[in-house]
């Protein structure tokens, strides 16, 4: 434990009666950005409410560098959390919001403006310290809001979908700065977002949460390549896994003998290949996303559609007819029970 910068112990969470967060345990490294993954109404939000002690603790402990800060007020626990909605004030200029959080606990007004100058520069806003936030674009609040965060030197950043309110392009510009800053101060941080995308390539660790509960905790190429559920493998993915009964008519070459009953097959639409011979199937329709295109293909006797991603240049045409196969060695194995994956290679 003297490693982890954040742990939740048996952490549970309840709005009003009804339960949010159910018995989560989880260690954030020290020094590691973790990305919570998941759909709306995970419990995500809840989650970084309840570390920075904005929302009760209904059962178990919240650890922040081996300290428990379950009952601490969140003054108390030296946290910095950027909002999705950025929360700066209007009536103040850049530079004031940044030193607000300092001023209100007594630091000297000249130690406070020298340390936003220090947070402003790091994040690429010192120009624009003396404008107020409705002179400001989107991305140039989200600075705004980072260099608030950073300037307070805390243990632990929570960043609750900051990038969410930004267009395509400044999202990812801002996605690279983020990764980059995060290199550069190596401060334990807790990211949580809905874009599967931002997860994958800011975590060096990701939590998927699904109904308020950890569904996979791994680094982005576990959480690709061998998700440990069937909600994982679909929800993780653009277009999501191929999912098919182990008795359906796709039979992976090389595939052993195994029970059938109970299991479903899961494969990328990487994995997918078009052919002369195997499974015979109908071009649905096709998606071509610059040099790549995507083809959901129609299997006989089942209502499924698989996708295979092939190159744009030859790509089939809506209603053709073709074959496919899948080699064994890229399918998982789902229990359909459980939802849990059983086997894989």
């Amino acid at each position: 434990m003297t490693d982890a910068g954040l742990v939740l112990e048996g952490v549970s969470a309840a709005y009003r009666d009804a339960r949010v967060l159910h018995h989560l345990d989880l260690e954030v490294h020290r020094g590691e950005l973790l990305v919570v993954l998941g759909p709306s109404g995970a419990g995500k939000s809840t989650l970084l409410r309840l570390v920075a002690g904005l929302h009760p603790v209904a059962e178990g402990r919240v650890l922040i560098q081996g300290r428990d800060v379950t009952g601490l007020r969140p003054g108390r626990r030296n946290v910095s959390m950027v909002f999705q909605s950025y929360a700066l004030f209007p009536h103040l200029t850049a530079l004031d919001n940044i030193t607000f959080g300092l001023e209100v606990r007594d630091t000297s007004r000249a130690e406070a403006r020298k340390r936003a100058t220090d947070a402003a520069a790091s994040v690429g806003c010192a120009h624009l310290l003396d404008r107020r936030p409705g002179q400001l674009s989107g991305g140039e609040r989200q600075r705004v809001a980072l260099a608030r965060a950073l300037v307070r030197e805390p243990d632990l950043f929570l960043f609750d979908e900051p990038l969410s309110n930004l267009d395509p392009e400044l999202r990812v510009e801002t996605r690279a700065e983020l990764k980059a800053l995060h290199a550069r101060l190596g401060v334990t941080s807790v990211h949580v977002t809905h874009d599967q995308t931002e997860a994958l390539v800011l975590a060096d660790r990701i939590a998927v949460l699904r109904d308020g509960r950890l569904e996979q905790v791994g680094t982005p190429d576990e959480i690709w390549r061998t998700p440990a559920t069937v909600f994982v493998a679909r929800f993780v993915g653009s277009p999501a896994m191929n999912l098919l009964p182990a008795d359906g008519p796709v039979v992976p070459d090389g595939m052993p003998a195994m029970p059938a009953a109970g299991r479903l097959l899961g494969f990328r639409p990487e994995a997918v290949r078009l052919t002369s011979s195997g499974t015979p199937v109908t071009v649905e329709r096709v998606d071509v996303v610059g040099e790549d295109a995507y083809a959901y293909l129609r299997l006989p006797g089942v209502d499924s559609v698989l996708a295979a991603r092939v190159p744009a240049a030859c790509r089939p045409a809506a209603g053709d007819p073709t074959r496919v196969s899948v080699a064994w060695s890229d399918v998982h194995v789902f229990d359909t029970a459980t939802g849990r994956r059983v086997a894989t290679r």
